[in-house]
């Protein structure tokens, strides 16, 4: 790995961690809904990792990168469903519920 791409990767990680952690409790579910199409497309490429086959590291780490993106699409759909729920009135939970 080349010492610019893992500066990069440093640098993209601190700018994340101080957008999100900036982020006002009002908005987590649209930036929930964010996140998951952004997983999305990582699991776009991750897939094209994983089916790559330059060699056996690429395809395990593609495969491990599937998973995790996966993962992370479906926590983050049921944490948004969670999250709408909370905000339902009375009617409209039972109505869902059946």
């Amino acid at each position: 790995m080349n010492l610019l791409e893992l500066y990069v990767f440093m640098l993209a990680a601190f700018v994340g961690f101080m957008v999100i952690s900036r982020v006002p409790p009002l908005l987590h579910t649209p930036l929930m809904a964010a996140t998951n199409a952004i997983s999305g497309i990582s699991l776009v490429g991750s897939l094209i990792a994983a089916g790559s086959a330059r060699d056996h590291v690429a395809t395990i780490l593609g495969f491990i990168a599937v998973i995790a993106a996966s993962s992370n699409i479906v926590g983050g759909f049921l944490i948004t469903d969670r999250m709408l729920r909370m905000f339902k009135s009375g009617s409209d939970s039972k109505a869902v519920q059946r």
